[in-house]
C-alpha cells in the first residue's frame, strides 16, 4: 500500500457509452455513500463514443463539481479499452473501475478501502454472491467461462468476480506496462500478482438505461480472454494430430494385413466419404484456430494505439480541494 497516511487520492474509473440517463443518479450515490471515503476523490469519466448527450451531461458535472473529470474519445473503441484510458489517466493513489449503472455498489468502495489500508491487500475485488439479475443462461456460460478458463490458463481469475475492484498505484503502474491491444481487463488484473481478497456483495438490477452486451459480444469477449491467456487451443491440435496419426497407422497396418490374407478389396464409398469429412473438419478447425491467433499477431504488429483522446476536462485544472479528514471505517 503505496499511499500516504493523510494525504491519499482515490480514483473511480468509469467508461461511459450513451448513459446520459445514469450520469445524475451516479454521482448523487456517490455523493451520498462516498463523502468522506478519501482525503481526496476523482471521478473519471470515459466516453467512448457517445452519440447521445452524455457529453454534456458530463460538463456540465465537471464544471459544478472540482472532483468530476471526464476524457472523451475520438469513437467507440470498447469498454476494455475506455477502461485502460480510464486507469492510465487516473491520478489515485487507489484506482476503483466500476459502472455507472449502479450495479456495482458504491458503498463496498468502504470496506474495499478498509481492507486495502487497514490489512494491506493491493488489490480488493468484488465477488458477485448472486446473480439473481442475469438470466439463468448467462449464468450458466458465466459459470462454465470461469472453470473452462481457469483449466487452461496459467492467469486465475476468480470466479464471478467482474472489473469492481480497488487497486493500489503499484498494480496500475504494472497494468501500465502492458501494451497489448486485445484487452481481457480481468486477466490483466490478474496477471501482476500482488496481494488480494475478494468482497461477496449481491449485485442489484440495473436502475437505469440498458446494457451495451449482447451475446454476440460476450462470446467474442471471451474468445479474446481464452486466446489472450492460453496458448491450450494451439498445443492441443499436436495432441490430436498424433493420435489420429497413430491410429491411421494402426488402420494402415490392418489393410494391409486383410489385403495380403485375402487379396485385393474394393473400398466403400461411405467409409471414403466418412474419412474425407471427417480429417477435413479437423483441419478447418485447426485452420480457424491458427487465424484466432495469426489475427491477434496481425493487430499487436501494427502498433496502433490502443486509444485516441479527443478531449480531457482536466487537462488544465488546478489540483484536487482536500475533503474533510477520511474517518477510519468499521466493517464489522
Amino acid at each position: 500500500m503505496t499511499a500516504d497516511k493523510d494525504g491519499w487520492t482515490l480514483s473511480l474509473v468509469i467508461p461511459v457509452m450513451n448513459e446520459v440517463e445514469a450520469v445524475e443518479p451516479f454521482l448523487s450515490a456517490i455523493d451520498a455513500t462516498l463523502r468522506d471515503v478519501a482525503p481526496r476523490l476523482e471521478i473519471l469519466f470515459i466516453d467512448d463514443g457517445s452519440t447521445d448527450g452524455t457529453a454534456e451531461a458530463l460538463t456540465a458535472a465537471s464544471e459544478r463539481d472540482q472532483r468530476v473529470r471526464w476524457l472523451r474519445l475520438t469513437r467507440n473503441f470498447g469498454k476494455e479499452a475506455a477502461m485502460s484510458a480510464g486507469i492510465d489517466h487516473a491520478i489515485g493513489d487507489a484506482v476503483v473501475p466500476m459502472d455507472v449503472d449502479l450495479q456495482d455498489p458504491p458503498e463496498l468502495i468502504h470496506e474495499f478501502v478498509h481492507k486495502w489500508r487497514n490489512e494491506g491487500y493491493d488489490m480488493v475485488y468484488g465477488v458477485r454472491g448472486s446473480r439473481h439479475e442475469d438470466t439463468r443462461r448467462k449464468r450458466t456460460s458465466a459459470g462454465l467461462f470461469y472453470s473452462f478458463f481457469n483449466r487452461l490458463s496459467t492467469t486465475t481469475i476468480p470466479s464471478n468476480a467482474g472489473d469492481y475492484r480497488l487497486i493500489d498505484r503499484r498494480i496500475v503502474e504494472a497494468l501500465r506496462q502492458l501494451p497489448e491491444r486485445s484487452r481481457f481487463m480481468k486477466g490483466l488484473f490478474s496477471w501482476p500478482g500482488y496481494r488480494s481478497v475478494g468482497v461477496y456483495y449481491d449485485r442489484p438490477a440495473r436502475q437505469v438505461g440498458n446494457s451495451k452486451f449482447n451475446f454476440w459480444k460476450l462470446w467474442n469477449f471471451a474468445l479474446d480472454g481464452l486466446v489472450s491467456f492460453s496458448t491450450w487451443p494451439l498445443r492441443v491440435w499436436s495432441y490430436i494430430g498424433g493420435v489420429v496419426a497413430l491410429l491411421s497407422f494402426f488402420y494402415i497396418v490392418i489393410l494391409l494385413t486383410k489385403v495380403m490374407i485375402f487379396g485385393s478389396q474394393v473400398p466403400g464409398y461411405a467409409s471414403l466419404m466418412t474419412a474425407i469429412l471427417f480429417f477435413g473438419g479437423m483441419q478447418l478447425i485447426s485452420v480457424g484456430v491458427l487465424g484466432e491467433y495469426i489475427s491477434r499477431l496481425f493487430i499487436e504488429a501494427k502498433q496502433r494505439p490502443l486509444y485516441l483522446i479527443e478531449h480531457d476536462s482536466g487537462a488544465d485544472r488546478k489540483p484536487l480541494p482536500q475533503a474533510r479528514p477520511a474517518v477510519k471505517v468499521d466493517i464489522s
